[in-house]
């Protein structure tokens, strides 16, 4: 696939940091998957086109355009892009100068942060740190540190075998309508057992749970331009007009709407 004119060219992927930042440029294709693996170092997984999903052994984490996923050192995670995908990867040393978050978390990029980071792609490899450029990479630092985060992108994982077994099932088929007390047949506990496992390894009861699932299943299709009413039969939905009011609660967007953020 051809880079878009005036891009930046590839930056590889290093094995050690030439410097305490280094922002690595990625475009990959649909369907390409990085399996478990870590680093020794922050990393932001900025999304500028197309749909991501980061999973590590706490959950997924489903990145959409203009959105970023934030990776402490040491984390084994996965990524698989559901599209075509633009994306920028700032690795960030564990003794740079600022206080940086330990848990994975989604940002949303602000527009300064976005335009840090493009900027952060023109600059030498080999930057100077005591100049102009590695006055631009403290910024760039200091925003990370400030940035706010969003949680409605996460999905936790239970580590309960009885759950997992369920979650997973729902994972391939989210559309599985089943009440916990038709699931509890299945997995030698009560529904009431279930219930106070779901919130407890989850923090969300097991409807609130599965709703998250369908969200993020959600987001994926959107971002392959399906159909809305397509997706809500395909989610488990009885009409449009309950998925899209889920979908505003849960984004405050509808879902013709949620990808027009402007690049």
């Amino acid at each position: 696939m051809l880079r878009p004119e005036n891009s930046p060219p590839p930056r590889p992927r290093p094995d050690e940091l030439p410097r305490p930042v280094y922002v690595r440029i990625s475009d990959v294709p649909a369907g390409h998957c990085v399996g478990m693996h870590h680093h020794d170092w922050y990393q932001l997984i900025y999304s500028i086109e197309g749909t991501m999903t980061v999973t590590t052994e706490a959950g997924i984490w489903v990145v959409p355009p203009q959105r970023a996923v934030w990776v402490p050192p040491g984390l084994d995670h996965a990524v698989a892009h559901a599209t075509f995908c633009r994306s920028r990867h700032v690795y960030i040393s564990r003794h740079a100068p600022t206080t940086l978050i330990d848990r994975c978390i989604v940002l949303e990029v602000s527009p300064l942060l976005r335009e840090l980071i493009r900027a952060a792609t023109q600059i030498p490899i080999e930057y100077d740190e005591e100049g102009s450029e590695g006055r631009l990479i403290q910024v760039l630092l200091d925003q990370l540190a400030a940035q706010a985060h969003t949680n409605n992108l996460h999905l936790p994982a239970p580590k309960d075998t009885r759950l997992s077994r369920i979650c997973q099932q729902l994972q391939t088929d989210p559309a599985d309508n089943r009440t916990l007390e038709e699931w509890s047949r299945d997995c030698g506990a009560s529904s009431r057992t279930l219930a106070r496992l779901f919130l407890r390894e989850t923090g969300m009861p097991f409807r609130e749970w599965r709703q998250k699932l369908r969200l993020l299943y959600a987001l994926e299709k959107l971002a392959h331009h399906r159909p809305v009413t397509e997706i809500a039969l395909d989610l488990g939905y009885d009409n449009t007009s309950a998925f899209i009011a889920m979908f505003r609660k849960a984004t405050g967007k509808t879902p013709g709407t949620y990808f027009n953020t402007p690049l």
